[in-house]
C-alpha cells in the first residue's frame, strides 16, 4: 500500500519536460530553414506586407522562387 502514496510523485516525474541533455540539436537542414525563414520574414517586414500579400510573399520566398516587389 505504500506505493499508492508515491503515485503523485511518479505522475509529477512523468510530466516533467525532457532535460537539456535529452534534447536534440537541430540538424543542418533545420538550421538552414530557420535562417531562410528569418530572412524572408525580415524582407516581408521591410516591405510592410500584411495578410494575404505577406502569406504569398513568404510562400514564394521560402520556396526559393524569384520574388517580385508587391
Amino acid at each position: 500500500m505504500r506505493w499508492i502514496a508515491r503515485l503523485p510523485l511518479l505522475a509529477l516525474l512523468l510530466a516533467l519536460p525532457a532535460t537539456a541533455a535529452e534534447r536534440r540539436e537541430p540538424s543542418p537542414a533545420q538550421l538552414a530553414q530557420q535562417a531562410k525563414m528569418r530572412t524572408c520574414a525580415a524582407q516581408a517586414r521591410g516591405q510592410q506586407l500584411r495578410g494575404a500579400p505577406r502569406r504569398n510573399f513568404m510562400k514564394t520566398c521560402l520556396s526559393g522562387r524569384a520574388t517580385t516587389p508587391a
